[in-house]
């Protein structure tokens, strides 16, 4: 591939404060839990269902402890103890209490050593299911070969997942590699998970189990069919973080967007219930061999491409850092950024390659995901086209992990299939005549793009250590992220933080520490 010129020290450098801003939140990690962390270890458990009126079982089970102001102990220990008490399954326990029937405060305490026990019990099963999954998704990858790089990534996003499932299969057979199923439209907002397959979303479709279900059956059968293993996406992201990534290990989803400050910058989430779900939800892809997918092409929405680039650079860098707190290896961080500079910009191709470049430079081994022009997309399909083709350029010859693809129909309306087709040809084009490209060319050491790399780099590693200086939480204040300011102390989803007391209990976190080396 092309190589950058850049001193392995100056990446050294602003790698170190990455690693600082990461590192500073110990003390989050290890004093607090989450309602939702709580519900994903009842998910965990075995615990699924809703009433009659749509509330989620481990929603209720969850607040129902959080009213006897006893959940700081944490859900496990009390939900195991009325197993044990009352002899009960984890399911009678939360159906009981979701019905009024059973008030887990008032139990008898059983022998905490029976207690420990079944619990040790439920995480065997529950993690053994998860390994064999991931199992299951090694052999098939074994069988077929690898996913290609750039692999390509389509959308769906109907709303109905029956109808998902034919758009899904028919990009699978024009050959797509991955399909993300695109979530209802501020699913991230909702602080619970809908339950049961659903046929009505708004601009995509409701991230649930029993979807996830439906759409892996759907990619397995047509992969089978075509000999290649079709990849699944999905958004870990929002109020239910933790929650979408356990359902993502238990369905077998092979990647999830999963973002340590997007929904802090973008759906006003709280932070600190942020960055604490975040840790949590990627412990649990890292243990189930899901690949992460960041939001990094998000911050050139709001802001310049070129005169904000550092600020993807430095977010790419913290989230890798926080990946690697939760036991996530490089081969499995899709580290996003995105071709959104103003195409009538002299040079705005330089400056694509040499951003692109640079991401690929300083994560060679990661899956890096290159998000699509979109921002000057407009009605003329053919313009659109040409952009899309530039684009597919660059992600060959600077070797990128995923690319999402453009559709030319992009500013006008939700791709057809034709579109979607379109776009794969493209795609398959310029990947195909392009292949060798890379290696037959040279940059000029002091020419633009290496200029250019060099100094993204450089004000990405000034803005780290400022970062790094006055703490991510005072930076995000202060809108150095995306000029968006997210005050520590608001946001939705403050209310469901709490801090452990000494007898907490979370035995899949402990669990997937040990096997994952996280305690050494």
């Amino acid at each position: 591939m092309l190589k950058l010129n850049i001193a392995p020290e100056k990446i050294g450098q602003a790698r170190g404060y990455a690693k600082q801003i990461a590192e500073s939140f110990d003390w989050l990690f290890k004093g607090y839990s989450s309602v939702a962390i709580e519900r994903t270890i009842l998910r965990l458990m075995g615990m699924d269902g809703a009433i009659e009126g749509g509330e989620p079982i481990p929603n209720l089970v969850v607040d129902h402890l959080k009213e006897k102001n006893i959940l700081n102990r944490g859900v496990a220990y009390w939900v195991v103890n009325a197993m044990v008490a009352k002899g009960m399954s984890v399911q009678e326990v939360g159906d009981a209490v979701a019905q009024g029937d059973l008030d887990l405060s008032q139990v008898e305490k059983a022998d905490d050593k029976l207690v420990l026990a079944k619990l040790d019990e439920l995480v065997v099963k529950s993690l053994a299911h998860i390994k064999a999954q991931k199992g299951f998704r090694d052999n098939k990858f074994a069988e077929y070969g690898p996913r290609r790089r750039p692999a390509l990534y389509v959308i769906v996003a109907t709303g109905n997942i029956y109808e998902d499932v034919t758009q899904a299969k028919a990009a699978a057979r024009q050959g797509a590699d991955i399909i993300a199923v695109i979530r209802s439209t501020a699913q991230s907002l909702l602080d619970y998970v809908p339950y049961g397959a659903t046929t009505v979303g708004f601009g995509g479709t409701f991230a649930t189990q029993e979807n996830f279900k439906i759409m892996r059956k759907a990619l397995d059968e047509v992969g089978d069919e075509l000999k290649r293993y079709i990849s699944l996406t999905n958004y870990a992201s929002g109020l239910c973080m933790p929650e979408i990534a356990a359902m993502g290990a238990i369905e077998r989803l092979d990647v999830m967007l999963n973002d340590a400050m997007y929904g802090i910058l973008f759906r006003d989430i709280n932070p600190k219930r942020t960055i604490l779900d975040q840790y949590f939800s990627r412990m649990i892809n890292a243990y189930a061999g899901i690949e992460i997918q960041t939001g990094e092409d998000n911050y050139l929405t709001t802001s310049d491409a070129i005169e904000k680039a550092y600020t993807v650079t430095a977010s790419q860098l913290i989230n890798e850092q926080f990946a690697y707190i939760s036991g996530l290896k490089p081969e499995k961080m899709g580290l996003g950024h995105a071709h959104e500079i103003d195409p009538t910009i002299e040079n705005s191709f330089s400056y694509e390659l040499s951003h692109a470049l640079l991401t690929s430079t300083l994560f060679p081994t990661a899956p890096t995901k290159y998000m699509p022009p979109t921002k000057f997309a407009s009605g003329n399909i053919f313009k659109t086209n040409l952009m899309d083709a530039m684009f597919n350029f660059i992600g060959q010859v600077t070797n990128q992990g995923v690319q999402l693809l453009g559709m030319l129909t992009e500013a006008i309306h939700t791709p057809h299939l034709a579109d979607r087709a379109l776009a794969i040809e493209n795609a398959n084009y310029l990947f195909a005549a392009t292949k060798d490209f890379a290696k037959e060319i040279t940059l000029d050491p002091d020419g633009f793009i290496n200029s250019r790399a060099n100094e993204v780099l450089d004000e990405a590693t000034k803005f780290l250590q400022r970062v790094s200086e006055q703490g991510l939480f005072n930076a995000m204040r202060n809108g150095e992220f995306a000029d968006i300011k997210r005050p520590e102390e608001r946001g939705k989803g403050l209310e469901g933080v709490f801090q452990r007391d000494e007898n907490y209990l979370n035995p899949f976190m402990e669990k997937m520490k040990e096997e994952l080396g996280l305690n050494k």
